[in-house]
Order: structure tokens, then C-alpha cells, then sequence
């Protein structure tokens, strides 16, 4: 099914994506409304307001096409804290635990990656929800093997517990420690932040393809960045 002809999303995303837009909702919202082609879930006024509880690459397009011509809000959960509710093929409870994985805000890398050229239109912010969640569990022998064939059937919001908004660049580096040196590599982010290099390498790679961070050349095999000299011109420009 098409991005311009699908509805509210997949099974796996239904109730909590059902959930957000009533958490959100605010008198004089218009839900589920078609804008450009595509349904939008909220419009607020001039604003779209668009919940994404799975992978960003599948709307890219639908939020480069949109950002054109209207405001555009994209708000993505994050479970700080999540219970794991295990079923039966029938729907039927048959364990619970709380999962040792805590989500963070560094997370929203690892989607962001597919849009870097979002980041830095002034007609698009991003806005992170810390939650807690329940994800519901089903042996269907249909699932990951990594989880030994159970397939994630729902997810449930519990509470949302905080809220963070991106608009600017300003905002995305504030993210980034103040003890970075003017030039650094993955391997020092990775460090100060106490991150998987992995991580670090979805943040340079999100940034630099946003203009937010420069490359500035080597230091033996690793990439060399810096955004300082950024800071210092926007600066400049605000003070001229």
C-alpha cells in the first residue's frame, strides 16, 4: 500500500499511535485529513502534525513534499521505561516483565538518518516524546528470531514523561557535549557521551548532511568534524 493511500499504520503501531493522537488532541483539530495527497493525522491550523512510531525512510517523501508548503510537526516516541507482555496466539496473558532497556533521547538517530534534510527547514520540527510503554507479545512463530518467534502485536502507551522539541540547529546541538574540542571524531562523541560508536556515527552523519557539522579532514583514518567555527559565525551574524 502506497504512502498516499494508507490510513493510520500497521498493526504493531495501532494503538499507540491511536493513543499519541488523542494524547495531542486540542479543541478544533481536524484528524485524519487529506493535505497534498497525503492523509495527515492532525492539522492544527496551518500546522500538520504527524505521529511516527516506526521507521522515518517510509515517509520521507510524504515529509519532503509536505515541508514545502506547510508547517510541519513530526512527533516520534521513545519508551524510557517499557513492560514486556507476553500472549498466546489466542490474546491470552501469559507473563510480564519489565524490560532492562531504557530508551533515551540519542535514540531518535537512528531514524533521523533518513531525513538530514528536514532538519534544517524552518518549516520543520521534531518533537520526542519519552514514554512508557507496554509492548504486547504474541508466539506466533511468525516473529524475529532474535525473539524466538514471538512478533511484537501491539504497542500500549502508559504515560508520556517528557517532551522535547527540536526547531534549529541550535536545538540539535545543545544534544552534543560542551566539552567537544574544536575538532573531534566519532570516537571522541562516542566517548564524552557515553554512546555506542555506532551511535556517534548516526549523529555526525545526521548532522553533516543537515549543515549543522563540518568535515575538517582527517586525523589518521577517522573523520575529522567541527561545528564550533558554525557557532562562532551564527554568533557573529547575530550580534552585526
Amino acid at each position: 500500500m502506497s504512502e498516499r493511500s494508507s490510513h493510520i499504520g500497521t498493526l504493531s503501531e495501532k494503538s499507540l499511535h491511536a493513543q499519541l493522537k488523542e494524547w495531542y488532541a486540542r479543541a478544533g483539530d481536524e484528524f485524519e485529513v487529506c493535505v497534498e495527497g497525503f492523509v495527515i493525522d492532525i492539522r492544527r491550523g496551518n500546522e500538520l502534525i504527524e505521529i511516527q512510531t516506526g521507521n522515518f525512510a517510509k515517509i520521507k517523501r510524504k515529509l519532503l513534499d509536505l515541508v514545502r508548503l506547510h508547517p510541519v510537526r513530526l512527533v516520534y516516541p521513545i519508551a524510557r521505561e517499557k513492560w514486556i507482555i507476553r500472549q498466546s496466539p489466542e490474546g491470552e496473558c501469559i507473563g510480564k516483565r519489565r524490560s532492562p532497556k531504557h530508551g533515551q533521547i540519542l535514540d531518535m538517530f537512528a531514524e533521523l538518518v533518513y531525513i538530514p534534510g528536514c532538519l534544517n527547514d524552518p518549516h520543520f520540527s521534531v518533537e520526542v516524546l519519552l514514554t512508557q510503554e507496554e509492548e504486547i507479545r504474541r508466539r506466533d512463530g511468525h516473529g524475529s528470531w532474535r525473539r524466538g518467534g514471538w512478533s511484537i502485536y501491539d504497542r500500549k502507551l502508559i504515560k508520556v514523561c517528557e517532551v522535547h522539541r527540536f526547531e534549529n540547529a541550535h536545538d540539535y546541538l545543545q544534544i552534543l557535549p560542551i566539552t567537544l574540542p574544536d575538532l573531534y571524531t566519532n570516537r571522541d562523541l562516542s566517548e564524552l557521551m557515553n554512546c555506542r560508536i555506532g551511535q556517534a556515527q548516526k549523529i555526525t552523519y545526521t548532522f553533516r548532511h543537515a549543515g549543522f557539522i563540518q568535515y575538517h579532514g582527517k586525523r589518521g583514518k577517522a573523520n575529522l568534524y567541527t561545528h564550533h567555527q558554525l557557532v562562532k559565525q551564527a554568533d557573529n551574524n547575530g550580534r552585526s
